[in-house]
């Protein structure tokens, strides 16, 4: 009976450990995402994390008559990553992340972390430019 039992709680401890890995520590997958920056802030109660929002380009709407903007919510586990993020707010840039399954509130608040800068654009301009001041 006792080596039934050992045997039982061996392959439940595997069982778990084997669930969190793909819950949380395995690459769901990667890719690369570009808009405009909107924010990079440093948050967080027990854990302190960078969050960030990317506005990508393109209108999309669910219903008639409505409008929605895609927009790209990330966590960063980098502090320097971050600061450099946190310098390009306005700018277009290509982000490259990793997806998990689950988010762990160590890493972030979401499944999405960026890991590096692809490219960075000129700043987005708006409105109308007006002529040089003669």
């Amino acid at each position: 009976m006792k080596k039934h039992l050992g045997l039982l709680t061996v392959l439940a401890v595997i069982a778990l450990t084997v669930f969190f890995y793909f819950r949380f520590f395995f690459v769901f997958g990667e890719g690369v995402k570009s808009g405009e920056l909107n924010y990079v802030v440093y948050k967080g109660v027990l854990f302190k994390t960078y969050e960030g929002k990317l506005i990508q380009t393109g209108i999309r709407s669910k219903e008639a008559g409505s409008i929605q903007s895609y927009e790209f919510e990330f966590s960063v586990e980098d502090p320097a990553l971050a600061r450099e993020l946190m310098l390009q707010g306005g700018r277009t840039l290509e982000l490259h992340y990793k997806e998990y399954f689950g988010a762990l509130p160590w890493r972030g608040f979401t499944k999405f972390i960026v890991d590096s800068i692809v490219t960075i654009g000129p700043p987005v301009r708006r409105g109308v430019e007006l002529p040089p001041v003669q």
